[in-house]
C-alpha cells in the first residue's frame, strides 16, 4: 500500500503514524520523519538569521507523479509492506511539519534505509520551492550541496 497527499493544510504528525501503524500491525520496522519548519536558516541558529515565515510551492500533478515514481524506486530496493508521504504546500509558520515519510517492512533496518531514502530523494529531487520571509525580506532558498551529497550516495 502507498499513500501520497500534498496538501496545503495542516496534519497532525501523531495521529498520521498511529493510523499508519494500525494499517501495518504486522511489519516488524516502521520508521518515520517529520520535517518541521524552522525559525531560523544557516547552520545553527546561533548562526543564522531568524526566519518568520515560509511559503511552500510545488508543481501540482508533477509533484505527485515524482513521489509516486520514488517510491516505486524505493520498492525496488527493500520489501516495503508500506509507504506514506504527506507534504505541505502553501504559507508555514515555524513548528508547522513540512512532511512526514513513514516506511513499513519486516525488519528495522531496511525501514529506517528506505525512510532515508525517500526523504533525500524527495529534499531532492521533488517540484517544491521555499520562500523565506525574514526581516530583510522575503527570498527563495537555494539547492544546498550537502542535500545533494546525501542524495548522492543512493545512486545506483
Amino acid at each position: 500500500m502507498t499513500t501520497i497527499r500534498v496538501q496545503q493544510h495542516a496534519f497532525d504528525p501523531g495521529a498520521e503514524i498511529n493510523s499508519f501503524c494500525a494499517r501495518n500491525p504486522t511489519s516488524g520496522g516502521v520508521a518515520t520523519f517529520i520535517g518541521q519548519m524552522r525559525d531560523f536558516r544557516g547552520p545553527t541558529r546561533a548562526e543564522g538569521e531568524t526566519v518568520a515565515a515560509m511559503t511552500l510551492e510545488y508543481y501540482p500533478g508533477m509533484a505527485e507523479r515524482q513521489l509516486d515514481d520514488l517510491v516505486k524506486q524505493a520498492r525496488e530496493r527493500w520489501p516495503l509492506d508500506d509507504v506514506l508521504i504527506v507534504h505541505r504546500h502553501g504559507p508555514l509558520v515555524p513548528g508547522d511539519a513540512i512532511v512526514l515519510v513513514a516506511a513499513a517492512t519486516a525488519h528495522r533496518s531496511e525501514a529506517f534505509a528506505a525512510c532515508e531514502f525517500l526523504m533525500d530523494w524527495l529534499k531532492t529531487q521533488a517540484p517544491f520551492w521555499k520562500k523565506e520571509a525574514t526581516s530583510d525580506g522575503a527570498t527563495w532558498v537555494e539547492a544546498q550541496a550537502s542535500d545533494d551529497a546525501r542524495a548522492a550516495k543512493w545512486k545506483k
